[in-house]
């Protein structure tokens, strides 16, 4: 979702809705470290999951996505109780993207340890899922421990709401496949070779054919055909339609176009689902 201002997300969230698109997601980024280069899109960024409980409100039928929240920047007691929030006043609607994160800065500031991430990712999950699945639950690791409690309300969707992670390397792909139902490529993916990233993620899964394969679309629309070589989802829309269903043929189940580094308003109307055909 783009805009850092209500009035901006609502109006985006309902008209989303109303052209048919079948989600809406918003990224996390806590701090933005001078000298980072992080770009103009990351200069000002809303919490994600305020800004889709305000969506939420505005909307009906939109699915309500993160992509991703940095999971161990919060205890896991304390994003199941957030998450479950969100799915219970969204009637059922969330997707939570979840990812390590990548900034040293942002676990300075969070006060999380960045050594063994991946080791402390997997027990998140484990006790996350505990929290979500076990009345009362209990959970004792090395990274978190939940004493004997009742945690009520549960979520909407049972056992809990799709949980898909984010990351790039082959550990981070298995583990999505692994303890989670999907994966979200990050803005950075090479789309060219995105099926073999799937082919890890799948292989790492009991049903791979269940799985969500995300792709965070960075599109470049243009009026004129760019020439080549040309960048996948950069182009005329004839073209970004083109690329579209290449990504669908490699595995890839749903796009969201990110309006952060384009026109938002444009690529809005351009792609409607409504606008697409039965075919799209």
């Amino acid at each position: 979702m783009s805009g850092t201002t209500p009035e901006a997300l609502r109006r985006t969230a309902r008209r989303a809705e109303q052209l048919g698109y079948a989600s809406l997601w918003a990224f996390q980024r806590v701090l933005n470290p001078v000298g980072a280069g992080l770009g103009p899109a990351h200069a000002a960024v809303l919490d994600p999951v305020v800004a889709l409980a305000l969506a939420a409100a505005d909307t009906e039928r939109i699915r309500l996505g993160t992509a991703t929240l940095c999971a161990p920047f919060t205890a896991p007691a304390l994003l199941a109780k957030t998450l479950t929030t969100l799915d219970v006043v969204s009637h059922g609607r969330l997707t939570a993207g979840l990812g390590l994160g990548w900034l040293p800065e942002e676990y300075a500031a969070a006060g999380v340890p960045y050594e063994r991430r991946g080791a402390r990712m997997d027990e998140y999950l484990r006790c996350l899922y505990a929290l979500w699945t076990q009345d009362p639950v209990e959970f004792a690791g090395e990274f978190y421990a939940v004493p004997r409690s009742h945690v009520g309300p549960p979520p909407v969707q049972r056992p809990h709401p799709p949980v898909l992670l984010g990351g790039a390397a082959a550990p981070a792909l298995r583990r999505a496949g692994r303890l989670a139902q999907g994966w979200i490529a990050s803005s950075r993916q090479d789309l060219t070779r995105i099926g073999e990233a799937i082919a890890i993620v799948r292989g790492a899964a009991r049903d791979p054919q269940a799985l969500q394969i995300v792709v965070r679309g960075v599109v470049a629309l243009t009026d004129d055909d760019p020439g080549e070589p040309r960048r996948p989802l950069h182009g005329t829309r004839e073209q970004v339609l083109a690329d579209l269903a290449a990504l669908r043929a490699q595995g890839v189940t749903e796009v969201f176009l990110d309006p952060n580094f384009s026109d938002g308003e444009r690529l809005l109307e351009a792609f409607a689902p409504t606008r697409l055909g039965p075919s799209a």
